[in-house]
């Protein structure tokens, strides 16, 4: 894809999170558009449709998301327990900094269109949080006798859920806390002495 063609596909992919945002989850093609100042033809050129144009905007989420906080991020800990504690920091600010974060983790999640890119995004996560569970397991920092695959999807669903209450209630707790908080209850999932649960 060439430099223009990239850079339209940008635009779009911009416009139609603009567009979500105003329509709380719903968009016209036509708007969209409009917004990017291109044709509606050149939309469906870049996404094929409307469901696909969707799903790439929430793609791009997860894919900022991901540099944020999880492969792509760079930490500077002095533990594992350090590093884990900046990531779940990370994770928290990313979602409360981005205005598309309470669609995607709220009504979104659950439409037919972005089914196969949440399925994607949360296999990822479940396969790479229990390979970290498992490295944590054989440096002795976390018990061995903790199954890794069902204590990430445990921590992952519990986080995702204080997360839809924290950006989708009336009054948003303070994300330091909030990170605070997760962390305390993954540290004490993992049964962390003491001293390495801060």
């Amino acid at each position: 894809m060439d430099a223009t063609s990239q850079g339209t596909r940008q635009r779009l992919l911009s416009a139609a999170q603009d567009e979500l945002i105003a329509g709380h989850g719903h968009l016209e093609m036509q708007a969209v558009a409009r917004r990017a100042q291109v044709s509606v033809g050149l939309a469906y050129h870049h996404f094929g449709s409307k469901a696909g144009l969707i799903a790439a905007v929430v793609d791009d989420f997860y894919e900022r998301l991901d540099e944020a906080a999880f492969g792509g991020a760079k930490f500077s800990a002095r533990s594992w327990s350090d590093r884990e504690k900046q990531r779940v920091g990370a994770y928290v600010a990313f979602h409360y900094d981005h205005p598309f974060a309470p669609l995607v983790i709220g009504p979104l999640s659950r439409a037919s269109e972005v089914l196969d890119v949440e399925t994607d995004f949360t296999s990822r996560q479940l396969a790479a949080g229990a390979r970290m569970l498992q490295a944590a397991q054989r440096d002795r920092i976390v018990p061995g006798d903790i199954d890794p695959h069902l204590t990430i999807a445990l921590m992952i669903g519990g986080i995702r859920q204080a997360l839809i209450g924290a950006l989708t209630g009336e009054r948003r707790p303070d994300p330091t806390k909030l990170a605070d908080e997760i962390w305390a209850f993954m540290a004490a999932a993992l049964r962390l002495p003491p001293d390495r649960k801060s």
